[in-house]
């Protein structure tokens, strides 16, 4: 699928084009919907509805609220296809289906994957020029605890224009920070991610049985 591109990063028309890719393929998907088991359904929005979606989601680090939402409510209507939610159903609260699906809601999947690339930058599993967009602060000689942490990211200076700000190399520290240090500390890939996919997942269903 290829990339569209604006100005200032925020990928309106982007978004727009995975939206008429998604509902296509969700309308051929609810024609045989009725013919498909519940795991096969699963599989089929994943390779059909969730794939699209986290495409170059990296990339998503300066979405609108407006944009984030037109996204959550394609994996929302994929979620009521794969539970047949119609009539009344479809007006059922959709995160505790998500829950059940271990769907990481959208806002929370774009945080994934920029995490992810800067345990590959760090790790050396990224390419180059993305490796040299970020770098790990200095820590300082001093014995505050927040001074002894090796795992955080430098901080670059605010950016009044919005293309800067919603650049990787902005996005990333503002995430990666943030994240517990049991965390940013891991250096297995596997290891990582689990520990990752768990820390969004209780923070996107807390409450949620």
């Amino acid at each position: 699928m290829p990339r569209i591109l604006d100005f200032i990063l925020i990928m309106s028309e982007q978004i727009n084009v995975i939206s008429q890719i998604c509902y296509l393929n969700l309308r051929d998907l609810k024609r045989i919907g009725s013919k498909l088991s519940h795991e096969l359904k699963v599989q089929l929005v994943h390779s059909n509805i969730l794939s699209v979606i986290d495409y170059c989601n990296a990339s998503y680090g300066g979405l609108t609220q407006k944009n984030i939402q037109k996204l959550q409510k394609l994996q929302n209507n994929a979620v009521r296809f794969i539970f047949r939610l119609t009539g009344k159903k479809k007006w059922n609260h959709i995160k505790p289906y998500l829950k059940q699906l271990h769907f990481l809601p959208v806002q929370f999947r774009i945080k994934f994957k920029i995490a992810l690339l800067v345990f590959k930058c760090l790790n050396n599993l990224a390419p180059q020029y993305l490796q040299e967009l970020i770098s790990l602060r200095d820590v300082k000689n001093v014995s505050l605890r927040l001074d002894n942490d090796f795992y955080l990211l430098k901080v670059p200076q605010p950016s009044r224009l919005l293309k800067t700000s919603a650049s990787f190399s902005h996005i990333a520290p503002k995430i990666w920070n943030i994240l517990p240090y049991s965390i940013r500390c891991s250096t297995e890939l596997g290891t990582f991610k689990k520990l990752l996919k768990t820390y969004y997942f209780d923070m996107a269903f807390s409450g949620i049985e």
